[in-house]
């Protein structure tokens, strides 16, 4: 009998040309990789070239999300206005752009060489396939005012035969400090297409289109010369490296003589500052959140007497001249979808400003000096700095934040962090916490939501600690190395262009899972427990929802908040966290078909029964309401992106975490507080 050798288990590597997820723009049409280190302006220009035409997702065969969509370039272009490194003879002439490009968005890296999930999949799409699956070509952002360091990841792929265009960022912060940029030369130096872009202001794109154009009609370009031998070790490979792309760089660079002092350099010695540093970082936070409640409250009061004036009026109406007035059909439409929904809708307004103010500081430069700000706090609990950004990424909402744990390098970091993430107060909470401060706490409303994001911090922390010394040991970071982006003048266009697309997801959850979630309580609602009442004719404490509510009501007890209608809140808050309002909002529509939905019925109902579950000590009640809220399990879209990144086990866990911390910081909230108010 003769034995075969054993073969090697085949790794399966993805395709740029495979079907990926999001939007194509045909079958045939090329493949266009962005690639480049985070904070150089990647993700802008990915947003200028592709405009609308974007979709997230999950590529084949990873965990990684990434953006893809599609470039529609048009019009004309003269060839000659860009750098190429090509004949002359095709560099010439008038050349229609009228093309429809794959446009892929990969993750940020320094190099090839990954250290993260994120660099794999980049080094994974373009080395690790073969020439026909990879991208038909790779535009590299590269920062002008650190071009050696930013002209690494050019280096490595100019080593195979691939087409590639750099795309020259952050010349205006290179002009200020005395670098001027010879676009030809450098081109010259890299054997490859080298034009000026300015993705905020949209400038250069015409002339990246001509490049691209150029690129995609003439052969890949041979891999660089190097005079190493095959079997050179790393070492050689390396100085190898950094040798021709300093010589790259010294030829495409040239000092002007006029270097002004960095006005951005004197700005961080303030807000990176050990001390000074964090509390510009609450202060500006406590902006943000006063803003959001001062200005955003006129405009929910409008949508409120919207939805439960004309809205439901004309709802009803409409009903009765077809002859289903007081049927259960106009109980679900006015009682259910209008009650519910229209009340998350009412803040639209709230999460729109939220979303601009957050893209502001995130478009001006101000968020990564945050990440340097907490870099200290993250070290102590066993993570690097940069965890600090899917954080902060969970303010927004907890999913896309998970999948941003994917930056850091360490299994055990990324684990660790996707526990933390849904400790942040996402905006689906911020819409409760505002309608609660608004109603319980008036004017200080902004300070109260305030607050409840430094509980959030602080649970983090806590927490933090608490699993290093427990469940996941032998935890260390190293200091934090950030390239920090300069200080910039936030454009309109991109402000709005990033709060449309994370109120867009908003919006998407108040269409999708809102909708179904309201639609099964209004049905447990509708069916009655006790005799002498009719389908959709039952007082909502006589029905199915009143008796489950009830039947765990109890173990609230010691929290302050043990009333039925609130503790029932909670449990529909289990498929999405805004839908804590949009039940109060059914049940007690329900309850009193003469109260309205709005923000002013709606409040004093919640009031009256704060009122009665606490003794009397209404404002203990509501802040241990409100930290239960903030800690307790997170939404069903939550916990399917833990599973998907740390597995069931590890997603079970944190859910029983939650869930103990919750109740023990609402009872110890709640007891406490009563002792003084």
């Amino acid at each position: 009998m003769s034995l075969a050798k054993k073969q090697p288990p085949t790794t399966s590597v993805p395709s740029c040309h495979a079907a990926g997820p999001g939007i194509t723009a045909g079958p045939d049409a090329p493949v266009i990789a962005l690639a480049g280190t985070p904070n150089v302006g990647k993700s802008t220009l990915f947003n200028a070239l592709t405009g609308a035409r974007v979709t997230m997702g999950n590529w084949p065969g990873t965990t990684v999300e990434v953006s893809r969509g599609v470039w529609r370039s048009r019009g004309n272009a003269d060839c000659s206005a860009v750098g190429c490194a090509c004949d002359t003879n095709t560099c010439t002439g008038s050349h229609p752009l009228d093309a429809d490009y794959t446009m892929i968005d990969l993750p940020g890296a320094y190099s090839l060489d990954p250290s993260s999930p994120d660099e794999a999949l980049t080094k994974a799409l373009i080395v690790d396939v073969p020439a026909d699956e990879a991208p038909d070509l790779v535009v590299v952002i590269v920062d002008a005012a650190h071009l050696a360091r930013s002209l690494y990841l050019v280096t490595q792929i100019r080593e195979r035969r691939q087409r590639v265009v750099v795309a020259l960022s952050m010349l205006d912060v290179a002009r200020h400090r005395g670098i001027e940029i010879d676009t030809w030369a450098l081109g010259e130096s890299l054997g490859c297409p080298v034009v000026a872009v300015d993705p905020r202001r949209r400038d250069g794109l015409h002339n990246l289109a001509t490049a691209v154009h150029v690129a995609l009609a003439g052969p890949a370009p041979d891999p660089r010369p190097s005079d190493l031998p095959k079997d050179a070790d790393e070492l050689a490979v390396e100085d190898e490296r950094f040798a021709w792309l300093e010589a790259a760089a010294v030829a495409g660079t040239r000092g002007t003589g006029h270097a002004r002092v960095n006005w951005s350099d004197r700005i961080d010695r303030i807000v990176t500052a050990p001390v000074l540093g964090p509390i510009v970082f609450l202060v500006v936070m406590w902006l943000v959140f006063q803003i959001t409640t001062t200005v955003a409250a006129p405009l929910q009061d409008a949508l409120d007497g919207l939805f439960s004036g004309p809205v439901s009026a004309g709802a009803s109406a409409a009903l009765g001249a077809i002859g289903l007035g007081g049927t259960w059909v106009e109980g679900l439409i006015v009682n259910g979808l209008i009650a519910g929904v229209g009340m998350v809708l009412t803040f639209v307004p709230l999460m729109a400003l939220m979303f601009i103010l957050l893209a502001i500081l995130e478009d001006s430069g101000y968020l990564a000096r945050a990440a340097v700000v907490t870099d200290r706090v993250m070290r102590a609990i066993g993570l690097p700095g940069r965890a600090f950004l899917p954080l902060v990424v969970g303010f927004g909402c907890n999913v896309p934040a998970i999948s941003a744990t994917r930056i850091l390098p360490q299994a055990r970091q990324r684990l660790l962090t996707t526990l933390l993430v849904p400790f942040t107060a996402c905006s689906a909470r911020l819409t409760v916490f505002v309608m609660l401060g608004t109603v319980f706490f008036g004017r200080w409303a902004g300070t109260a939501v305030f607050v409840m994001y430094l509980v959030s911090i602080a649970f983090v922390i806590g927490v933090g600690l608490l699993l290093r010394g427990t469940l996941i040991r032998a935890l260390g970071a190293d200091p934090l190395v950030i390239c920090l982006p300069p200080y910039q003048r936030p454009t309109l266009r991109l402000t709005l262009s990033v709060a449309w697309q994370r109120l867009q997801g908003f919006l998407r959850t108040a269409a999708g899972i809102i909708v179904v979630t309201v639609m099964v309580v209004w049905v447990l609602q509708s069916i009655p427990v006790v005799a002498g009442h009719g389908f959709a004719d039952v007082p909502v404490v006589d029905s199915v929802y009143g008796l489950l509510a009830r039947g765990i009501t109890p173990i609230f007890e010691p929290t302050g908040f043990a009333q039925w209608q609130t503790v029932s809140a909670l449990v529909v808050g289990f498929i999405a966290k805004e839908a804590v309002i949009s039940s109060w909002a059914q049940t007690y529509a329900v309850a009193d078909p003469t109260a309205g939905a709005g923000t002013g019925a709606l409040g004093e109902q919640v009031m009256h029964a704060f009122q009665m579950s606490s003794g009397g000590h209404v404002l203990p009640a509501v802040a241990a309401f409100m930290v239960f809220l903030l800690a307790y399990t997170p939404c069903v879209a939550t916990l399917a992106a833990q599973k998907r990144e740390i597995g069931w086990r590890w997603t079970a866990i944190g859910f029983g975490v939650q869930l103990v911390i919750a109740w023990v910081m609402a009872v110890a909230v709640f007891q406490i507080g009563r002792l003084f108010w």
